[in-house]
């Protein structure tokens, strides 16, 4: 398979980036998987750049693992979650992460907490939301 000039890998199904990543965020990656199919029904699971994508009516939520580069090297360590539209997202504590970006907002996250997953929990339940209202 062909790769693209910004990564160096290609899966072809979510089944095959799973098994490609190093234990460490593989186990991660699953935990987030599954909070985001526990929180939304019926949502889709898709690969866009070489990592699974979450969407309803539009893209809700991403899971990025460090080891799955967009460049020439690792920019972050363990696994990024990130929000498609983070900017309107209500996040009074600053959890959220947004670097220079104006649009996407992201959690990196070394080791899963409960204080993580319940922060991404409701994250996700008010993106859902966004999402549905965005359809009306």
């Amino acid at each position: 398979m062909k790769t693209n000039k910004f990564q160096q890998v290609r899966f072809r199904d979510v089944d095959d980036f799973l098994a490609w990543l190093p234990d460490e965020e593989r186990k991660i990656v699953e935990v987030l998987r599954r909070l985001v199919f526990d929180c939304v029904p019926g949502i889709t699971e898709k690969l866009s750049y070489n990592v699974p994508f979450y969407r309803k009516h539009r893209t809700i939520c991403f899971i990025w693992p460090a080891s799955v580069l967009w460049g020439q090297k690792k920019t972050y360590e363990g696994v990024r979650f990130g929000f498609s539209n983070g900017y309107l997202l209500q996040d009074e504590f600053g959890y959220l992460e947004k670097g220079d970006r104006k649009q996407v907002y992201w959690k990196d996250i070394r080791e899963i907490t409960q204080a993580d997953m319940d922060m991404l929990r409701t994250f996700v339940f008010e993106a859902t939301l966004l999402d549905k209202k965005g359809q009306k």
